[in-house]
């Protein structure tokens, strides 16, 4: 049996030695955070269409930028570049309507925080503004009868140009405003949506919902109100935004992140990140916390937007070109951040491990300028041939597209991790792309992820012991290479 000396020294040498401290201080700070729910509550405005936009997405990236833990809730989704998002938005309902169904709705979803915009969804002529206010207050104390700690953010409503329908709409504004004061209650809270907006230059030809301009300024309003009440975030997200391309009078920008404390003089390497999102969908705030560490640690950390089918109606193979012409424009303007360009990292996840994989793959004539150095590939899809994965168009033209068959002497060395419960990527994928590599001279790290699945983790979720294991695994391959530290 040890004495108590000995347990002791082995507790030292296991706090010193098995925790690595830096890892852990940059895990406390990012979930420091509380995590808390916010509901979109309204009409179709909240809702959003098929040829007009909602204030939600824009307020997601709003809110995960400056680094708050948060999730939207509700019974309907809408969707968005990042895939769904969840709200309490019934588009041609009004505020009788959430007032009947209000305690249904809230006792399934008690959101921390609810954003009320109603208002719409009457005429002038029914002479409204009575019954929204009694439907309003109604609505306010149901949810506090729910949860007293919610706090209820009451929207002015934005203005319309659908006239003499919502005549009736700055007297209401004008009752909202004397309800909330009346009220006395610090947990409700008004907020101004109808300031600024101008339906001329914010909405969309009905003169009602809002444009892709409209949405903004509706997100900007929320997010100073929210950031007024919300815990204190955990880390906030400033990289710098340059456009490298330019598709349809539409910018593709890169997201740059810059250490601190390098030195003018000094040539840092880079690592590029690519989103996924099956090349449909996603954000290149998907890899803002991975840019920001590694700029902590010394590189230059980017991540790169190009074309997906919902925002494009594009293709992979659009999306393979976006990521080329990103890392060429990267490599001739590395410069502009002392970016060494004989060290730059692609990486990205699965369809963005894509990406990354492609442009390490391809060869084109006229010279390979797009080629990264080293490749850090998490969950890739490597194989677009008939028994791998892919659109049909990349079936069909496999051979210009996929990783595993395009391997040759000139790949970079590669980082490849993949968790054994992956639905979409096989093990055996993933030792064919090693063995192929090592067949062509070329190191191929592999790491699997015992019971991990497709995505490894969510980078919109609380972050899971995964997370810092990759990141592990990640900074001990950098190292390898003395890309890092």
């Amino acid at each position: 049996m040890l004495d108590i000396k000995t347990i002791s020294l082995l507790l030292v040498y296991c706090f010193v030695f098995c925790v690595p401290l830096g890892a852990q201080d940059d895990k406390n700070t990012e979930e420091s955070s509380k995590r808390v729910t916010i509901m979109g509550l309204g009409d179709s405005i909240t809702e959003g269409g098929e040829n007009f936009h909602s204030y939600l997405f824009p307020l997601w990236e709003r809110l995960f930028s400056a680094g708050y833990h948060f999730d939207f809730v509700g019974s309907r989704s809408s969707k968005c570049r990042i895939g769904k998002l969840n709200h309490c938005g019934f588009s041609g309902k009004n505020a009788e309507f959430l007032e009947a169904h209000i305690d249904s709705i809230y006792r399934q979803y008690p959101a921390d925080f609810v954003l009320l915009h109603s208002g719409h969804n009457h005429f002038s002529t029914e002479n409204p503004v009575a019954g929204i206010i009694f439907a309003q207050q109604s609505i306010i104390q149901k949810i506090l009868l729910i949860n007293p700690k919610a706090k209820i953010l009451v929207a002015k409503v934005v203005v319309s140009g659908k006239l003499p329908k919502y005549s009736y709409v700055p007297e209401l504004n004008k009752h909202i405003g004397q309800m909330v004061q009346n009220m006395h209650n610090p947990n409700v809270i008004l907020v101004d949506q109808s300031k600024d907006f101008e339906w001329v230059k914010h909405t969309i030809s009905d003169k009602v919902h809002p444009n892709s301009a409209g949405a903004d300024l509706m997100a900007d309003v929320w997010f100073d109100a929210l950031k007024q009440i919300l815990p204190p975030p955990a880390q906030s997200f400033h990289p710098e935004i340059v456009c490298y391309k330019t598709i349809d009078q539409e910018s593709l920008n890169l997201h740059v992140f810059k250490p601190k404390q390098a030195q003018k003089e000094e040539k840092l390497p880079a690592i590029v990140y690519f989103f996924g999102g099956g090349w449909a969908t996603g954000t290149p705030l998907q890899f803002y916390r991975e840019c920001a560490y590694y700029a902590s640690k010394g590189m230059v950390g980017i991540t790169v937007d190009y074309r997906n089918a919902y925002v494009n109606h594009s293709s992979p193979f659009e999306s393979v070109a976006d990521a080329k012409d990103a890392i060429h424009w990267i490599r001739m303007n590395a410069e502009k951040w002392n970016i060494d360009p004989t060290r730059i990292v692609a990486a990205g996840s699965s369809a963005g491990g894509h990406l990354a994989a492609a442009i390490g793959t391809l060869n084109e004539s006229g010279g390979a300028d797009y080629k990264p150095n080293l490749m850090v590939l998490y969950y890739p899809v490597v194989d677009n041939s008939e028994n791998g994965y892919g659109t049909e168009s990349m079936k069909k033209r496999y051979q210009e597209i996929s990783p595993l068959h395009n391997i040759d002497q000139s790949t970079p060395p590669t980082l490849f991790i993949l968790g054994t419960k992956d639905q979409l990527i096989p093990v055996k994928t993933a030792e064919e792309f090693r063995s192929r590599m090592e067949t062509n001279g070329i190191y191929c790290e592999l790491h699997l992820i015992e019971g991990a699945g497709h995505p490894i983790f969510y980078y919109a979720k609380d972050l899971t012991p995964y997370f810092y294991t990759i990141r592990k695994i990640t900074d001990d391959f950098l190292r390898k290479y003395a890309y890092l530290n």
